[in-house]
């Protein structure tokens, strides 16, 4: 068995889900403000991703524990060359999660105002960031022999990566327009809302993922790399996104969720599809490319780790299918007993 290449592709679906989980409550986040009208409905979406958020970041540290252990040449290039956005990522989520803690322990307005940007700040700054991180991968980073990274701070910042970041938070936005659907009450001024918000974001999304494809294909000529049987995922993602518009008109709320799920999905796929088998190009020459072959752990190391993964992957999956199987009921906005006692209690 190709370990070096069955890594590569497990890396991919954890960045998907991740991206597919994740997306959703960053998105609900970053629409509480313009969505919430009161201290109830800001509530409500709260508690909307309350028993999902915490669980979801747990892909985001097997993709990252997974290329440490068999990708250790691409974990030290991407970390040193992108070392900012990663430690922007972590104080963002770090004081995203204090935010919903910490909330609703002292009943004052400015005191939840406070929480209330951090939790902003540290929604936008993550779906921002890993846009751009994406947009990265495909332009490359200027590594150099041994996988050594050879930019400096802001190398990678580009109109094609800052276009990725924009894409990926709209996305995110339209994400979690979506999700709300499936979560709020439908008979609620809330819920219908929220069917606003995704059209209103959805055309902005649609926008930005077309200007981030002319970007990188006809500008920066980056994607002509592809195929033409590598872009059946980029076309399958093109009309999950017009199918997005479609469902929502149609007000079929689920439809419009796997829709959106689906739309994220391919686009991540795509991105590592698009990489395969590098896995890190070097703005410097060819030469310097990181690969499957070149950047991976020895045999054995991948074979324990397939062992491992082989235990622990389904548990996880397991696990979060139990929880959103547990939380699967829609919120109540004009539920007198709603509060963030499910931020800290949901997953236990």
């Amino acid at each position: 068995m190709d370990y070096a290449a069955l890594w590569f592709w497990i890396v991919t679906a954890c960045f998907a889900i991740y991206f597919f989980l994740e997306g959703f409550d960053f998105g609900v986040d970053l629409l509480r403000p313009f969505l919430a009208r009161n201290e109830r409905e800001r509530k409500a979406l709260i508690n909307t991703i309350g028993p999902f958020w915490d669980g979801n970041e747990v892909w985001v540290i097997l993709a990252a524990g997974a290329i440490f252990a068999t990708f250790p040449l691409w974990y030290g290039a991407l970390l040193t060359g992108l070392y900012p956005l990663f430690t922007l990522i972590l104080l963002a989520l770090i004081g995203r999660g204090v935010a919903f803690e910490f909330r609703a322990q002292v009943d004052h307005r400015h005191w939840r105002v406070f929480w209330d940007v951090t939790s902003f700040i540290g929604s936008f700054i993550p779906a921002f960031a890993w846009g751009l991180i994406m947009a990265a991968l495909v332009q490359g980073l200027p590594i150099g022999q041994a996988g050594v990274y050879q930019g400096t701070l802001t190398s990678y910042i580009t109109p094609f990566t800052l276009f990725g970041g924009l894409t990926t938070t709209l996305l995110f936005m339209l994400h979690g327009a979506t999700f709300l659907l499936l979560r709020l009450d439908t008979q609620s001024a809330l819920h219908a809302r929220a069917r606003s918000a995704a059209l209103f974001w959805g055309a902005f999304a649609t926008v930005a993922v077309l200007g981030f494809v002319y970007l990188g294909y006809v500008r920066e000529e980056l994607f002509r790399s592809f195929g033409l049987s590598n872009w059946v995922l980029p076309a399958l993602a093109a009309l999950t996104l017009a199918g997005i518009w479609l469902s929502l008109r149609l007000k079929r709320d689920g439809l419009s969720f796997a829709m959106s799920s689906l739309t994220i999905v391919f686009s991540v796929v795509t991105v590592f599809l698009g990489l395969f088998p590098k896995v890190l190009p070097s703005t410097l020459g060819a030469a310097y490319d990181l690969t499957i072959r070149n950047a991976a752990s020895q045999p054995y190391t991948l074979y324990l780790m397939t062992i491992v993964g082989g235990i622990f992957l389904p548990l996880i999956i397991g696990y979060q299918a139990w929880n959103y199987y547990v939380f699967r009921h829609r919120i109540a906005v004009d539920e007198p007993k709603i509060n963030q006692e499910i931020i800290s209690h949901g997953t236990d």
